[in-house]
Parts: C-alpha cells; sequence; structure tokens
C-alpha cells in the first residue's frame, strides 16, 4: 500500500498572502492563479481593470523595488459571502526613495472573490509610503505632521 501527501487546498485569502510573500517579477505568472481575468484593482496611486492592465502595474512597480515582501499580521474572513481584510506590513527598499533604505508601510486589502479575486482595494497612506520620503516634500510633510501633533 502506498501513501500520497494530503493535497493542501488554500483559501482564495490565502492564496493572496502566499502570492505577495516576496513582491517580484516570479509572481506575475502566478497571478492568473490568484486573480479573475476581469480584476478590478484601487490603492491610493492608481486604478486598474483586468488581469493584463493588473499585471502591467505590477510589472512598472516592481522596476524601482530594490526589495520588496508582505508580511500579513491577522485577516477577517468571511468565507461565506466570499469576502476578506488582510492587514499587512510592506517590507521595501526603493532606488527612488530615502536613498534605498528599507522602509516599512502598514495597510490593508479588501477582497472580494468566488475561485479568485474579482476585487482588490489596498487602504495605506501614499504620503507615508512615496510623498515623505522625497527630499523637499518629505521635509515638508514632518514639518506639517509635528506642527499638528501628528504621529
Amino acid at each position: 500500500m502506498t501513501h500520497s501527501a494530503p493535497t493542501l487546498i488554500h483559501s482564495v485569502p490565502q492564496k493572496v498572502r502566499n502570492l505577495y510573500l516576496r513582491f517580484d517579477k516570479k509572481i506575475l505568472g502566478m497571478m492568473v492563479d490568484v486573480y479573475s481575468e476581469d480584476i478590478q484593482f484601487r490603492d491610493p496611486l492608481n486604478a486598474v481593470n483586468g488581469l493584463p492592465e493588473l499585471t502591467q502595474y505590477f510589472r512598472e512597480s516592481m522596476e524601482n523595488f530594490v526589495d520588496c515582501r508582505f508580511e500579513f499580521h491577522h485577516s477577517m474572513e468571511m468565507p461565506e459571502r466570499g469576502e476578506a481584510m488582510l492587514f499587512w506590513t510592506m517590507h521595501y527598499r526603493h532606488k527612488k526613495l530615502a536613498g534605498g533604505k528599507a522602509l516599512e508601510l502598514t495597510g490593508n486589502s479588501h477582497l472580494l472573490y468566488k475561485d479568485k479575486v474579482y476585487y482588490h482595494r489596498d487602504y495605506y497612506d501614499a504620503g507615508s509610503m512615496v510623498y515623505e520620503h522625497l527630499p523637499l516634500m518629505g521635509f515638508t510633510i514632518r514639518r506639517i505632521k509635528k506642527h499638528i501633533g501628528a504621529k
């Protein structure tokens, strides 16, 4: 009698988490397994419709990353509704931001799915991701935050 390893069936939210463990060009070919052809993707910087457009958006985004990965902390999942919220920290180094130093950004992703994700919206502070790390603009934003007592 032979024994075979059990087949692991990952939930759609788990497939998303697995996809983003390393945000690099290797994931571009795997996106078809996670996202539907008519995916609607939104984040504070862009909105794209369709898997080819999302793939191109990610490809262009990756050009300036030295390194990027996501650490998922917790989630709220409602599989009966095909909905999930994933809470994460993005760890990244960008060629044009902060002299390539390691940076972090917290955010969350709202997913709607059936067998694949058809709606993905990321929520994060674009200022914390980009603008605060640009020389003149970053200085100005940090001064404003300090003035109003924000962290």
